[in-house]
C-alpha cells in the first residue's frame, strides 16, 4: 500500500478519501467493529441522538459541511435562541442579552491571545486571562471551561478556539449516520487494531491482530492519550520531541446525559440553556432535540469524573439532583435518564478530545510534523483553528496526506 491510515474517525476517513483522489492505494485499520471514532448514532424510541459529536461547527469553514451539501445531504442550522435560569428562575431578555454580553467578552479576550503570533511567550493558564464579567463571571467560566473540555485553569491560554455558534448545523439524521455514509466505499478493515509499527526500514510494517501489513507511509489518527497509555508500540522509539508532545496533552471530558423530560421549563426546540446560581457555578443542556421531549445535559470535566465506574446510576443522581436543586423536585415529575455517554473510559478515546495545558501550546503543531517523512500523526489534536470537532478533524487529516505526499 502507498498509505495505511490508522483509525477510521474522521480524520482517517477524510486521509482515505484525498489519498484516494491522489490515485493512491489506501487502507485503513480501525480497532473498532464500526466507523465513525467519537461520532455514533443511535436510536432512541425510533428517534435518532448522537453519543458523541452533535454540532457541525463553523459551518461556513467546516469541510464536512461543504461535502454533505455537494451531496444533497439534508443539514439543518442550529437555533441561536437561549435560555438563562438563576436558582430555577427564567431571567429577562435584558438579562440574557447582558450574560452572552459577557460570555462574548470572554470569548474576544481569550481568542485574541490564542491569535499573537509570540505563541511561546506568557503561556499561562486561560482563567487568568479572563476580562472582568461582573455578576456574569461564575457562569461565564464554568460554560467557557465545558466547551473547552477541563476547567480554564487547565487549559493554556494560547489554545482557545474561539466558537461562532451563528453558524453551526446539525444533521437531521444523525452526525454518526452521516459521517458512515462518508465511510462507505472506503477499504476499512474493521476490528483490526494496530499493536506495533516499526518505521525502521524504507517501509513500514504494522502489527495487527490478522497479521502484518506493510506501507510506504502511515498515518495514525488514534488520540494522543491513547498512545500515552501504549496502545501502538513504535520501533524505533519516536524523537524526542514527538514523544513530548503526545505526553504533554490531556484528555478533555464533555459527556452527555440524555433526559426524556416532556415537562422540562424549556420551549423551542434545540435551544442552548444555562443553569447557574448560589450552588450553580454553570451547566449546559441543548434541549428539546429536533422538538421532542429528549435533552442533552452537558457534564464537564468536574461532574465526569465525579460520576465513577457506575456511570449511568451516578449519572442520573447527579442529574436529578442538580436540577432539583434548580427547579424543585416537583419539576423532575416524568424526567428519565435514558443514557449517559462515558467517552473517558473508553479505551479507544480515553476521553472527549485533546486538551492542551499550560506552557504547551506548540504541540499541535509538533505533533502534526511528519516523522522521517514516512510517519505522521492527524486528528483534531492537530488542529489549532477547531481543535474538538469533527471538521477540524476531518481537515487535519486531508492536509497529513499532503504533508507525507507533498502537494497535489
Amino acid at each position: 500500500m502507498d498509505l495505511i491510515i490508522i483509525g477510521a474517525g474522521p480524520a482517517g476517513l477524510a486521509a482515505a478519501h484525498a489519498a484516494r483522489a491522489r490515485g493512491l492505494s489506501v487502507r485503513i485499520l480501525e480497532a473498532r467493529t464500526r466507523v465513525g471514532g467519537r461520532v455514533v448514532t443511535t436510536l432512541m424510541g425510533g428517534h435518532p441522538v448522537d453519543l458523541g459529536a452533535h454540532w457541525l461547527h463553523a459551518g461556513p469553514i467546516n469541510p464536512v459541511v461543504a461535502l454533505a451539501r455537494s451531496k444533497g445531504w439534508r443539514l439543518k442550522r442550529a437555533p441561536v435562541e437561549s435560555h438563562l435560569f438563576v436558582d430555577g428562575r427564567r431571567h429577562r431578555p435584558a438579562q440574557v442579552a447582558g450574560y452572552h454580553a459577557a460570555f462574548g467578552r470572554a470569548d474576544r479576550a481569550l481568542a485574541a491571545m490564542a491569535g499573537r503570533p509570540d505563541i511561546a511567550a506568557d503561556d499561562d493558564v486561560a482563567a487568568a486571562r479572563l476580562p472582568p464579567l461582573g455578576q456574569w463571571a461564575r457562569p461565564v467560566g464554568a460554560i467557557t471551561g465545558l466547551v473547552c473540555g477541563r476547567p480554564l485553569a487547565e487549559v493554556s491560554a494560547r489554545d482557545f478556539a474561539s466558537s461562532e455558534y451563528a453558524d453551526n448545523l446539525f444533521a437531521p439524521e444523525g452526525f454518526g449516520t452521516l459521517l458512515a455514509r462518508l465511510g462507505r466505499d472506503l477499504p476499512v478493515a474493521l476490528d483490526a487494531p494496530v499493536t506495533a509499527i516499526d518505521w525502521s526500514g524504507q517501509t513500514v510494517r504494522l502489527t495487527t491482530r490478522r497479521g502484518v501489513a506493510e506501507a510506504v507511509k502511515v498515518l495514525v489518527t488514534a488520540p494522543p492519550v491513547v498512545l500515552q497509555g501504549g496502545a501502538i508500540r513504535f520501533t524505533p522509539p519516536l524523537p524526542e520531541a514527538t514523544q513530548a508532545a503526545l505526553a504533554a496533552f490531556r484528555p478533555a471530558l464533555y459527556e452527555h446525559v440524555l433526559l426524556r423530560w416532556p415537562n422540562a421549563p424549556f420551549q423551542g426546540a434545540d435551544r442552548i440553556a444555562t443553569l447557574t446560581g448560589r450552588r450553580l457555578p454553570g451547566l449546559g443542556l441543548l434541549t428539546r432535540l429536533d422538538g421532542t421531549a429528549l435533552h442533552y445535559l452537558e457534564f464537564d470535566a468536574p461532574l465526569s469524573q465525579a460520576c465513577g465506574p457506575d456511570r449511568t446510576a451516578k449519572a442520573a443522581h447527579l442529574a436529578r439532583t442538580i436540577l432539583a436543586g434548580q427547579f424543585g423536585a416537583r419539576a423532575l415529575r416524568g424526567l428519565a435518564v435514558l443514557a449517559a455517554t462515558d467517552w473517558q473510559s473508553d479505551p479507544l478515546a480515553c476521553g472527549s478530545w485533546s486538551s492542551v495545558p499550560p506552557g504547551h501550546a506548540a504541540i499541535r503543531d509538533v505533533l502534526a510534523m511528519p516523522v522521517a517523512e514516512r510517519l505522521a500523526f492527524a486528528g483534531e489534536a492537530t488542529d489549532h483553528a477547531q481543535w474538538g470537532t469533527v471538521g477540524g478533524a476531518w481537515m487535519q487529516g486531508t492536509q497529513a496526506v499532503g504533508r507525507l505526499f507533498g502537494p497535489a
